[in-house]
């Protein structure tokens, strides 16, 4: 009876550190994340004419960032979906914007060709540094981070976008 006590008081004494181990990793990921939030909100990144834009201008709303390349296939496959998306999540104060990881001369070329209904803001190799303080460690494009209206991380996706998947995310049709 004595070893079943102690078998079950270390089975107990287990599970108890490893709860503490997890719950502290989650913790120190969500304050990773909050901090990534503030980084991006204290940028100010020049918008496709070269006029600086504060990024805190998106404070306080849903916010949908995507980071690009105009010399990345999939990141310009999924912005006219974005565009799309732009014009119908507008009215529930949901924003998307690019940030794109190349030069400010690529960047304002590709706008004046393509017209994109979300705002794009020239990010430099400083967006790609910034896109892996939210996770992105192998800076791989696209990556598109929601960001909730209470400043929290509320998804990431890395590639791609599954536009049925983004919507869901939103709790948009």
């Amino acid at each position: 009876m004595k070893k079943n006590i102690v078998f079950f008081g270390a089975i107990a004494l287990i599970f108890t550190a490893l709860g503490i181990f997890w719950g502290n990793r989650q913790h120190q990921a969500q304050a990773l994340e909050n901090a990534a939030v503030s980084r991006l909100l204290e940028q100010t990144l020049p918008d496709t004419s070269g006029k600086p834009q504060a990024l805190g201008q998106w404070k306080n709303k849903t916010l949908i960032v995507n980071f690009w390349a105009t010399w990345c296939a999939p990141c310009v496959d999924e912005m006219p979906e974005l565009s799309a998306l732009q014009a119908e999540i507008a009215p529930a104060q949901i924003q998307i914007i690019g940030i794109g990881v190349d030069s400010a001369a690529n960047i304002a070329e590709f706008a004046a060709k393509y017209k994109i209904a979300y705002p794009l803001y020239t990010g430099g190799m400083g967006a790609a540094e910034l896109s892996r303080h939210f996770g992105n460690k192998a800076g791989a494009l696209p990556f598109t981070v929601v960001i909730g209206r209470d400043g929290q991380v509320r998804k990431t996706y890395l590639g791609r976008l599954n536009m049925k998947e983004l919507r869901n995310e939103l709790g948009t049709p």
